[in-house]
């Protein structure tokens, strides 16, 4: 430890000559004066060494006594930053260095989100960036609250939201909005429908009254569940049957058939290089564009443009070369392979019946038929599915749903 507080506060090895050379050791004792590793090779020499802030006080005492000092040797911080005393460009340097790294640790090279599941990472930079935070922004010019409050007005699937600064690095912590459950309004009268032609196989009716038993067949349109519940009257009296309208709710499964057709025609247009070909440079930095082809335009009519990107760092990057590459083309009509034509048709028909299927509907079987007609191929796809077939349609409000016959 002592070591260390030397090094720090610097030390002079010392050579003291003279005819007396203990009186000056006497000396630095009454002064007082701190030494150690005090030698005596000879009867008129003396080596000892000082603290570096006391190095001025010894000439004094030397020539009370008649000695002469001559330092052998220095040590420590203080005589080292000496040397540069004279040396003003490095100590600029130093200076400069000391200065930018004081305030470039408080500007925003790095931005992070944290806490985001369906909302995009980039959305939220975006948003971020147009309040202000983006990489080489100063950090304690950011008004953090008034920030994170726009922010939030402007991306509803956020609750919350919270910017925390450390050093070049902004962590962004968002928290989303939990979705409320759907509602039903009870108060909306009407039936529940048949969508779809098919064959009920089973019924759920949790609000008025069946229409249709399982194993019926239903068309379109057709009511499944009425918007009605009976109200009987009392027991052995003579009123008649009342009907009260409500909001038919319930579930009907059923067996559906659906047909769907694509068509294609045999023959496309591609594209054929010319040869032709541009490239254009351009850089950004800190969202500064700056474009190093001037003016000039493309001459050919077609082309296609493929992008190179280099970003550094990669994310949220504050410098970027961009190289734009256009190459042109031409054309050209050939015919199409009928076989891979039915393939992509028959897949976007199954991306058809999916969603009308929808997430609880089943697909039971299904077959494709193809043919070639007027330059055109077409695919038929037919298929059994099991669904639900009901779907409620509100009773005009100028009516209530009609009670059944009786």
């Amino acid at each position: 430890m002592g070591r260390l507080v030397n090094l720090l506060r610097g030390s002079v090895a010392l050579e003291v000559t003279g005819p007396f050379p203990e009186r000056f050791l006497n000396l630095c004792a009454q002064a007082p004066v701190a030494f150690w590793r005090a030698e005596q090779p000879d009867e008129t020499t003396l080596r000892l060494t000082v603290a570096w802030q006391d190095r001025g006080r010894l000439e004094e005492l030397a020539q009370r006594t008649g000695c002469t000092i001559r330092e052998v040797n220095k040590r420590g911080l203080p005589p080292f930053l000496l040397r540069f005393r004279r040396r003003y460009a490095l100590v600029a340097g130093l200076a400069l260095a000391l200065t930018a790294v004081c305030l470039l640790s408080r500007v925003v090279l790095v931005v992070d989100v944290e806490g985001n599941e369906t909302v995009p990472r980039q959305v939220i930079l975006a948003e971020l960036r147009r309040q202000g935070l983006k990489p080489g922004v100063y950090g304690p010019n950011l008004g953090i609250r008034e920030l994170t409050n726009s922010a939030l007005l402007h991306l509803p699937d956020l609750s919350w939201m919270t910017v925390n600064l450390h050093g070049i690095r902004a962590q962004v912590v968002v928290r989303e909005r939990l979705e409320e459950p759907e509602s039903v309004d009870e108060t909306l009268l009407g039936d529940i429908v048949a969508r779809a032609p098919g064959l009920v196989t089973g019924m759920e009716v949790w609000s008025g009254d069946p229409a249709v038993k399982e194993g019926s067949t239903v068309l379109p349109g057709e009511v499944l569940i009425r918007g009605s519940v009976q109200l009987d009257p009392p027991q052995y009296s003579d009123l008649p049957i009342e009907w009260m309208p409500v909001r038919a709710m319930g579930r009907v499964e059923g067996r559906t058939w659906r047909t769907l057709t694509a068509a294609m025609d045999l023959t496309a247009q591609v594209k054929r290089w010319t040869g032709e070909e541009k490239t254009l440079w351009s850089a950004t930095f800190f969202g500064q564009r700056v474009n190093f082809y001037g003016n000039s335009g493309i001459s050919f009519a077609r082309y296609d443009k493929i992008n190179q990107i280099w970003a550094l760092p990669r994310e949220e990057p504050l410098l970027t070369l961009k190289l734009e590459t256009c190459r042109g083309y031409e054309l050209d009509t050939c015919p199409v392979d009928p076989a891979q034509a039915q393939t992509m048709l028959e897949s976007q028909l199954m991306a058809r019946l999916e969603t009308l299927l929808g997430e609880t509907g089943e697909l039971v079987s299904h077959s494709f038929s193809a043919r070639q007609e007027g330059g055109q191929l077409i695919v038929t796809l037919t298929a059994e599915c099991s669904e639900e077939l009901g779907r409620f349609v509100p009773a005009p409000q100028e009516q209530e749903p009609l009670a059944p016959e009786t």
